[in-house]
């Protein structure tokens, strides 16, 4: 297994569109493995895509389990993910690893019920609330080369992080 380079706003990359997965083989299970990894490494995300690792092929990983209180189905990895029906709406502040350095408010449907296919092409259906349906429309945005920056409510609804050294006190040097 291995960490991958996360691709990095403004990366023109992230833009392009993924294609469905036809092949559900050893190669496609390892680069699930891969992509678990590099979910695992960075600062403590819900959610990955394929193509924010330079891979355009419609595979997201979402696990959201790590949110006390939160209604979910555990780590899933969704490969042709399709939203079937969604209801509701509702204004979230969302992060991303390939916009490390701001947040923004987005709407999304607060229900949604989902169809995918596992890493072994088995079909999947979830319905799915709140933060985890969130959180898989997001990492699903990524498949149609679209970030939160495209889905901000409005310019006034992006945040720039407050980063350890911005917060840290600063110290006196001699």
């Amino acid at each position: 297994m291995a960490v991958l380079e996360i691709l990095v706003y403004p990366d023109p990359r992230l833009k392009q569109i993924s294609k469905p997965v036809t092949q559900f083989d050893g190669p496609l299970r390892s680069f699930v493995q891969d992509l678990e990894e590099t979910l695992r490494a960075g600062p403590g995300g819900v959610g990955i895509a394929a193509p924010q690792v330079g891979r355009f092929e419609r595979i997201i990983i979402v696990d959201v389990s790590s949110k006390p209180k939160i209604k979910h189905h555990g780590r899933l990895v969704l490969i042709n993910p399709e939203i079937l029906s969604q209801e509701g709406s509702a204004v979230g502040r969302e992060g991303c690893l390939s916009v490390p350095e701001y947040t923004g408010n987005v709407a999304r449907s607060k229900f949604i019920t989902l169809r995918a296919q596992d890493e072994f092409g088995k079909p999947l259906e979830f319905n799915m609330e709140r933060y985890e349906a969130r959180a898989v429309q997001h990492e699903m945005d990524h498949l149609d080369g679209l970030l939160l920056l495209d889905r901000l409510v409005s310019r006034r609804d992006l945040f720039r992080r407050q980063t350890q050294e911005a917060t840290a006190p600063k110290t006196k040097t001699s």
